[in-house]
């Protein structure tokens, strides 16, 4: 059995971790617990009443967060030259095709979203096996295969984030940092949650939204009441 830190000990004794918090009460626990040197994100665990082995049942979507995650994103445009420009000025971090396609084979990964148009995805699909694994794989369900790249591109700066449904039918993403007030960290994540919401699969049987924990990079999670965030 894991010895508990001081610090989670002190954490753990400032809340009830059996008892059910409104979505504004969970938050501001949230805050109060998470004492790292750093600035943590705050993370969120949306269980869903979902079989994801099915096609029909896959919950998979993206959300413009109001307030951007207070992440600094490095954004890769995979794209032919007379689009390089367009990325540049838009705000990509690196720019260009077959010179980092060269490099992603080589072993390098060191972005956190990549972007690309519809007429080099044979070139990128090649990539699959290095960039499916890390969730960096571009998809046009995620406004990440598309023409208009200064737009994906200053979507994603500006707080666009992509969601997908684990195989244990759990939805895993940052929505803030823990320095944020308490009202943007809360925006965020409203808007997260009813964003899964608008996609519940109408194959879904029974409580779509089974459950949902708060928690900072490095406390334990609050358990959140579903029906104070979904009524």
């Amino acid at each position: 059995m894991t010895k508990l830190t001081k610090k989670r000990k002190a954490a753990l004794a400032k809340y009830d971790r059996e008892a059910l918090y409104s979505l504004a009460d969970a938050v501001g626990i949230v805050k109060e617990i998470s004492d790292a040197k750093f600035d943590p994100s705050v993370d969120i665990d949306i269980r869903l009443g979902v079989d994801p082995r099915k096609a029909n049942q896959m919950v998979r979507g993206t959300v413009a967060l109001p307030h951007g995650t207070g992440k600094t994103i490095r954004l890769l445009v995979l794209c032919t030259p007379d689009k390089e420009e367009e990325a540049k000025q838009a705000g990509a971090d690196f720019v260009g095709l077959d010179e980092y396609i060269d490099k992603i084979k080589g072993g390098w990964t060191d972005v956190d979203v990549i972007i690309t148009m519809p007429s080099v995805m044979a070139k990128v699909g090649a990539l699959g096996k290095i960039l499916g694994p890390r969730g960096l794989m571009p998809n046009p369900k995620t406004g990440t295969v598309t023409m208009e790249i200064a737009k994906a591109v200053k979507d994603v700066k500006a707080g666009k984030i992509d969601f997908k449904v684990d195989k244990y039918g759990i939805i895993h993403s940052s929505v803030a940092k823990a320095s944020f007030d308490k009202e943007k960290i809360l925006d965020n994540t409203r808007e997260l949650i009813q964003t899964v919401i608008k996609l519940k699969p109408a194959s879904a049987k029974g409580s779509y939204i089974r459950s949902i924990y708060i928690s900072s990079t490095m406390s334990p999670g609050v358990q959140v009441e579903p029906k104070s965030v979904t009524a």
